[in-house]
């Protein structure tokens, strides 16, 4: 963050409140994974309420750490570092196609099974952000859906529905 000189230390409120937004975020986080119970899906040596709770200590120590920056005189830098131009317009037709890619991910996991829906999605967010080897993308996104099946799977013990790959895989 750039240093502001010649500045009350409580100018910028804003920042205090995203700093505060981060610590409440984190402290339900917290408060959230000290509620949770163990059920089918933690069979490793990990329960389930280990993920929310180092993304709510994360959470709680990045809103802390910013607030203090925020104190001693810190601020962000307004536009400068992007590296965008405001002028040109969005591109809806990437946004809908990655959106639509999501989209039929989310009904046809259950049905087709992760391997395919996953298969698919990859397919389609990189066609709709502009590669056009659709052969190559395809084997791709078969090869990495695949692959990210067994990793979960095999490795982690979290189900991912094979869909009407049950029988096969």
């Amino acid at each position: 963050m750039e240093r502001c000189e010649n500045t009350s230390r409580w100018k910028g409120a804003s920042e205090f409140w995203v700093a505060a937004l981060l610590l409440v975020c984190g402290c339900v986080s917290l408060w959230q994974a000290s509620t949770l119970t163990t059920n089918a899906a933690t069979q490793g040596p990990l329960g389930s309420g280990v993920m929310p709770a180092a993304v709510g200590l994360l959470l709680v120590g990045c809103g802390i750490a910013l607030a203090i920056d925020v104190y001693r005189g810190g601020r962000g830098e307004v536009e400068g570092g992007e590296d965008i131009d405001l002028d040109t317009p969005s591109d809806w037709r990437a946004f809908v196609g990655v959106a639509g890619a999501f989209l039929s991910n989310a009904v046809l996991i259950e049905p087709l099974g992760w391997p395919i829906s996953g298969a698919i999605l990859f397919w389609g967010a990189a066609t709709a952000l502009g590669n056009r080897h659709y052969a190559r993308n395809a084997v791709l996104s078969l090869a990495l859906s695949f692959v990210s099946y067994f990793l979960f799977v095999e490795l982690m013990r979290i189900h991912l529905p094979a869909g009407i790959l049950s029988g096969v895989l």
